[in-house]
């Protein structure tokens, strides 16, 4: 179990620190919140390691900037990133950047809980991603050429009147594609199919 300080929720929005805060407590699993990345970075170097929950759009700092800082320091902090629909491209970002995980609102409670007693669990999470890895480029390789090309658009975070465009398709086209890939891959939503793709190393 986690102790009272290693799960950091960041965030400018009160309802989502307090909805939170109160999720993670009757999950057993305390946390302590900031109401900025500036006020959580002037306390990182001296908080216990642990899991960071922040949101990619935030006045000042954002999530992107802050997830970028925490890895330029070195800092044993996993973070989760939570984000909007339409800011896939900017979650991407921030996985690109160092975050283990990101999730698209609304999420199920169970899935939040799930990714921050992975983060947690440095010791297995490495182990985790591999074999997380390994299925997800098995799923891939059942991919046809033209699902393939539009599922590099998807993870650029592209629209699918953009994909349209790009490929010479029509958005219907592009939409029947993402639903076949989903199919294909097991993902759920978009946002768990770029998850994969990236963490698949597509």
């Amino acid at each position: 179990m986690a102790n009272s300080s290693d799960v950091y929720v960041v965030d400018d929005d009160e309802a989502i620190r307090r909805s939170l805060s109160f999720l993670l407590r009757t999950a057993g699993l305390p946390s302590r919140t900031f109401d900025d990345a500036e006020a959580f970075l002037a306390e990182a170097p001296g908080l216990a390691p642990g899991c960071v929950i922040t949101d990619v759009r935030m006045p000042g700092i954002d999530g992107i900037e802050l997830v970028r800082r925490l890895s330029e320091q070195r800092l044993p902090l996993a973070t989760i990133v939570i984000t909007g629909h339409g800011d896939i491209a900017l979650a991407v970002e921030a996985m690109k950047g160092g975050a283990v995980d990101f999730l698209e609102k609304p999420f199920k409670e169970e899935v939040l809980l799930a990714a921050v007693q992975k983060a947690l669990n440095t010791e297995t999470r490495d182990q985790q991603d591999e074999g997380d890895r390994q299925r997800y480029r098995a799923a891939f390789a059942g991919l046809s050429k033209r699902e393939r090309e539009v599922l590099e658009q998807v993870v650029v975070g592209k629209t699918s009147k953009v994909i349209a465009y790009d490929l010479g398709i029509s958005p219907r086209t592009v939409e029947v594609y993402r639903a076949g890939m989903m199919m294909k891959t097991g993902a759920k939503s978009l946002s768990e199919l770029v998850r994969m793709a990236l963490l698949a190393g597509l």
